[in-house]
């Protein structure tokens, strides 16, 4: 794939890179680990301010940024500048609280023998970062925020599609006050990663993407006995039951399948409705999706913009017309826009069987699948009876439901009465294949540390002994 700026909209390529050579790959690999030697031996404080620093650029560069990221991917310009706004929250939530996080954790010391004990968070070195399109600062940022105030710096290998926002990324951290180096884009293509990730100056990785591209970083990190955090995509569920409030549940569930112009791992994409309210809901539903306007991104009236790529709409497409091949219905959009730029219409499909590839393969744009079940039991067993385990949205207004799917429904995010979104303040990441490790939270900070455990004696052994033990 081409290292350019394409514009979704219109299918214009507005600029293209060169990939960097073996040379230039070296060069910057070797930037990274000298800045690590000097950021590692700053303090937190200082790493804060720093990031404080790139936070109010952020703000400063919202309109210009989100102009940026629309014209690379597609998403509606008020998308583009929230996404900015989240950014810059992030940096300055960890610029607050990485002094906590990273804090030497006390242990009983009486119970190892120890004059002190205690579990210390120590950074690894450079980190390679293989990030997608589909939000390209924030997926980039909640990787960098925490990972750069632990004293990790970074190689960020982005989507050959938003190369102009990948360099802003360098950029910003360079023009904030963090070392030369400590934040490097490499304009290369995924053929390069391996020769990245191999390299002993590069002591981890993390990447958001496809399953495929995950089982790739993963099989060459393992190898090279490398730590890796993989988060890739997901085919969320989203349950309605009897008690929950249609209307409202109609509404977010609009949202929660439309947001991103559909392309979104959290998003939710298949609606698991209970019987007794499935018309009710289905009604609301298909208003709602039929409703939405598709067009400029640019223009504050849209709803929808394009999908990011022709490949992608055509895709989604192909499992549209796959599943009415296999005797699915469409209860709204379903076609394939004619014209310039690459748009689909929120789309709502039903009577889907296993036999459709929309029953177990992730869509990635504003198609949504809805499911009619007669239980909660069966509401649970098509939630989990996909290999994915990302994001999943329970409505209920019954407590005890409530508890449940908090415990049963598979996956690292659970959301009941809302919408599955990330916070700096919560873990973020999935199970089953949709990866594992985890963004976020002092956990994903703790994720690219060493953790490690220092154990001190009450002094100095008496004259003449000699024993030790194990």
């Amino acid at each position: 794939m081409a290292i350019a700026t394409t514009n979704p909209a219109t299918g214009r390529t507005l600029k293209s890179y060169d990939p960097m050579s073996d040379e230039q790959i070296d060069a910057a690999i070797e930037r990274t680990h000298l800045a690590f030697q000097q950021l590692r031996g700053t303090t937190i404080a200082q790493r804060g301010r720093w990031l404080t620093a790139a936070a109010d650029l952020l703000d400063a560069d919202r309109d210009a940024t989100a102009r940026l990221i629309t014209t690379e991917m597609g998403k509606t310009y008020a998308a583009a500048r929230a996404e900015v706004t989240k950014c810059a929250n992030a940096c300055r939530f960890y610029a607050a609280h990485a002094e906590r996080m990273l804090a030497d954790e006390p242990a009983d010391a009486e119970a190892v023998a120890a004059e002190r004990a205690f579990v210390r968070y120590q950074p690894l070195g450079p980190v390679l970062a293989v990030m997608p399109w589909n939000f390209p600062l924030w997926q980039v940022t909640r990787f960098a925020a925490p990972a750069l105030m632990a004293g990790n710096t970074g190689l960020l290998k982005h989507a050959s599609n938003v190369p102009q926002t990948a360099l802003y990324l360098e950029d910003l951290f360079r023009r904030a006050g963090f070392p030369e180096g400590a934040f490097t884009t490499l304009l290369v293509g995924s053929d390069a990663v391996e020769r990245v990730l191999t390299d002993p100056r590069v002591r981890a990785a993390t990447l958001t993407g496809s399953e495929g591209a995950g089982r790739s970083i993963a099989q060459i990190a393992g190898r090279e006995l490398k730590k890796t955090v993989l988060e890739l995509g997901g085919s969320d569920p989203f349950v309605v039951m009897p008690s929950a409030d249609l209307d409202r549940a109609a509404e977010v569930a609009t949202t929660a399948r439309c947001q991103n112009n559909g392309q979104s791992c959290i998003a939710a994409k298949r609606f698991i409705v209970h019987t007794d309210v499935f018309d009710a809901f289905a009604e609301r539903f298909v208003a709602h999706m039929s409703a939405l306007r598709v067009g400029d991104p640019m223009d504050e009236k849209t709803d929808v913009g394009p999908l990011a790529s022709e490949r992608g709409r055509d895709e989604v497409h192909a499992q549209v017309r796959d599943a009415v091949e296999h005797g699915a219905t469409v209860l709204c959009g379903g076609q394939q826009s004619d014209g310039d730029g690459w748009f689909y219409p929120p789309t709502v499909v039903t009577d889907l069987t296993p036999r459709m590839r929309m029953w177990s393969e992730e869509v990635f744009g504003p198609v949504a699948g809805l499911y009619r079940v007669s239980s909660y039991d069966e509401a649970v067993e098509v939630a989990n009876g996909t290999a994915f385990g990302l994001g999943a949205n329970a409505w209920t207004g019954d407590p005890a439901e409530q508890e449940r799917f908090a415990t049963d429904l598979e996956a690292g995010n659970v959301f009941v009465n809302g919408m599955t979104t990330s916070y700096p303040e919560l873990p973020f990441g999935g199970v089953k294949n949709s990866g594992y490790g985890r963004e976020l939270s002092a956990v994903g900070m703790r994720e690219f540390c060493n953790t490690k455990t220092v154990w001190v004696g009450q002094g100095a052994a008496p004259a003449g002994t000699g024993a030790h033990a194990e």
